[in-house]
Formats: structure tokens, C-alpha cells, sequence
């Protein structure tokens, strides 16, 4: 957590790097760009995932994620772990959240 406007615009950079490489390389492996980009995660989204894994590290929330997704534990559960992590993101950062509210529509735990 903690990431500054200019932290912020350096994991985007990064983020839009390493989209562009995978685009690269998945179009020298032959596959057809018109097929996989639409399911690629945008540079935003890949940052949310960053400000996710770190902000769980922060917080030493692993455990309670491991509950949240643990196979015995309601769907529900998992659900709210996940809207409380990313309602912190788009809190700290309110220029993602629109990003944010995408994926939490999306959320699929059993995708942990």
C-alpha cells in the first residue's frame, strides 16, 4: 500500500511493458492478436492485481484470504475478501477505480 502518483505512473509503465511484450511474443508464437487481446487484462488491471498481491502482503492478510477461498468456506466469503482488498485500492487510488468495480463484477473465486 502507500503507492504515490508517481509510483503509481511507474507500475502503469511497467505494466504497459510487459503487455507489449506478451502481445509480441504471443504473435511470434503464431497466434492471432485479433483472438487473445480482447481477454488480455488491461495496464490498469494488471496494476490493481500489483496494488492486490501487495496490498494483501502489507496487511498480512494471507491467511485470511487462504479462509476466504479455502474449498469448505462459502462463495460469499471470498466475495467480500475480495471487495474489501480492492475497495482499499480504489480508495487509495481513485483514478483505478472504475477498473476496480470492473473486476470486482467479474470476480470468480474460485480463480484465487
Amino acid at each position: 500500500m502507500g503507492v504515490g502518483n508517481s509510483e503509481l505512473m511507474t507500475l502503469r509503465a511497467e505494466a504497459r511493458d510487459e503487455l507489449q511484450a506478451e502481445i509480441e511474443q504471443r504473435c511470434r508464437q503464431g497466434e492471432d492478436p485479433w483472438q487473445f487481446i480482447p481477454d488480455m487484462p488491461s495496464v490498469d488491471e494488471r496494476v490493481v492485481r500489483i496494488l492486490r498481491a501487495d496490498t494483501i502482503d502489507a496487511l498480512g492478510l494471507r491467511e485470511m484470504r487462504a479462509q476466504a477461498y479455502h474449498p469448505a468456506a462459502p462463495r460469499k466469503r471470498a466475495e467480500e475478501f475480495e471487495f474489501g482488498v480492492l475497495r482499499l485500492i480504489a480508495l487509495e487510488h481513485p483514478d483505478l477505480t472504475t477498473t476496480v468495480w470492473q473486476m470486482l463484477s467479474r470476480i470468480d473465486p474460485s480463480a484465487a
